[in-house]
Formats: structure tokens, sequence, C-alpha cells
């Protein structure tokens, strides 16, 4: 691992964490040893509005039960555990941080899914798996701390078989000029390497990827954070299970920095259908 991915494990890794979510998931009334994707979605499907765009970014994959699919940056696994347990996939997931590994090696075992959620530490850009490993791929909200995105994406080619269909939902750069931070991915931009859409889509062609479909979430995301916001600003402190466990302190500071950028178009979250060549 090189001194810019030890900087963004760094980002991530948060020490007592697998006992924070335990802690959160009783206070909301949940079983920790009958847990379900949706007991977990407040803290871990780390991506713009969460479980709602993972359902969504699945459902415009050709899914079938049986596939192994790629998580690449999967975090705490949890669309992993959707892909496991809701469209009955065999899933292998790679992150950078192992505290976030851990917590999903951890809550997968809760949820009874370790036989089909496997996670490794590792970096995106050099995976240890074999060519054409995988029938399906998905990265999420990953490639915004990636310096060697060319390498990323033909690493992703090289492990998937051809045909294999990927789904991409990253937060892009927009059309508007300057990046306010900190943000949910990055304190500074010096661990933040955001490309336009345009760019995004050519370096996945150079990869070995074919672009099928796209569709930017944007004004969807503006009206969820505004709702979002607003909430927090009512509320009397953070609720028990949420994004602040992974974020930190400057959590609000974050997010609101995130729905400035969304408002001014600095930004776009974008879900690409891609499939290998």
């Amino acid at each position: 691992m090189h001194e810019l991915e030890r900087a963004v494990a760094h980002h991530y890794g948060k020490a007592g964490l697998l006992e924070a979510i335990l802690t959160g998931l009783k206070s909301t009334g949940a079983d920790p040893d009958n847990l379900q994707p949706v007991d977990l979605a407040p803290v871990d499907e780390f991506h713009t509005a969460g479980r709602v765009t993972t359902l969504k970014a699945l459902e415009m994959m050709p899914l079938r039960a049986g596939m192994h699919v790629l998580d690449a940056g999967c975090g705490l696994g949890g669309t992993a555990r959707v892909l496991a347990k809701e469209h009955g996939c065999r899933v292998t997931g790679i992150d950078l941080t192992p505290q976030f590994v851990e917590v999903a090696r951890a809550i997968s075992e809760r949820m009874g899914l370790a036989d089909q959620c496997n996670f490794h530490v590792g970096s995106v850009t050099e995976m240890p798996f074999a060519d054409a490993a995988f029938d399906a791929g998905v990265t999420f909200h990953a490639a915004m701390n990636v310096r060697e995105r060319d390498s990323f994406y033909a690493e992703l080619a090289r492990v998937m078989r051809p045909g294999a269909p990927l789904c991409v939902f990253d937060v892009m750069k927009g059309p508007s000029p300057g990046m306010i931070y900190p943000v949910p991915w990055a304190e500074t931009a010096e661990t933040s390497f955001l490309k336009s859409g345009a760019e995004t889509k050519d370096l996945l062609r150079d990869g070995g990827f074919s672009i099928e479909r796209e569709e930017s979430l944007r004004e969807f995301a503006i009206q969820y954070f505004r709702e979002i916001l607003a909430k927090a600003a009512d509320a009397p402190g953070p609720p028990p299970l949420g994004l602040h466990l992974l974020t930190g302190a400057n959590a609000p500071e974050k997010f609101e920095n995130y729905a400035k950028a969304l408002e001014a178009h600095q930004i776009d979250p974008v879900i690409l259908i891609a499939f290998r060549n």
C-alpha cells in the first residue's frame, strides 16, 4: 500500500467502529444476532442516498442468482449483502480500509451471509484475483479516492469475464469550477480525484468497457440532502446509527459541503452501466 492509499485508509478508518455500530443497532431496536440489510442501511451503504440508490443501481444491472460479483471499494459491505441477500449472488469485496473489512466480515457473519460474502483488504488498482474471475462488478463511490483511475478500470476489466456487466456509481466532477472541502470522501483535495462524466466514460472505454447506460442523480440528490439536512437541524443530536460514525466529528460540515457542491453543480452523482468487451 503506497503513501496515498495509506492516507485514504486513514481517512476512513475509525477505532471501535464495530462496537459503535452494534451499540447503535441496539438503540434502534434491531437484534444484532438477527440482522437484515435494512437494519444496517443508515450506516453501511456509504454512498449518495444509501439504500435507495443501491436498489436503483442494482436494478439497472442484468443480475442473476448464482453470479459471482466483485464489489470494488466495498466499504462495510452493505452493497455486497444486498447483492447476496436480495439477488442470490456470491460476492467478493475489496477495500483499502482494514476496519471496514473487519466490520464487513463481522456483520456478514451475523446475517448468516459469510458463505456468500468474502472480503479482502487491498487496492483496487492491484487486486489479488485471477483473470476473468467475476461474472459482474460494482463500484460505488470508490473512484473519487483513486488517483490511478486508468489502472483501476484496466484492473476491473482484467478480473471480469468478457460480456460481464459493471455498475459504476460515483461522484463526478460537474461543469462548475471549484470544490469545497472537507467532504465525506476527503478532508482535503490531496486525496480527492474527481473526474467528469465524459472523462470517466473515456477511461472506462480505454480500460476495456462499452458504456450502455448513464443516469445523473443530481436533482434527486439535491432534494434528498435538503430533506436530510433539514431533519438534522431540527434534531437534538445525531441518530444512534448513521454515517457520522464513519465520517467523524466534522460530519455535518462534510455533508453540508457536499450539498453545496451539488447545488453549485461542482459535482454530479452518476450511475454508469458498462459491459466488459
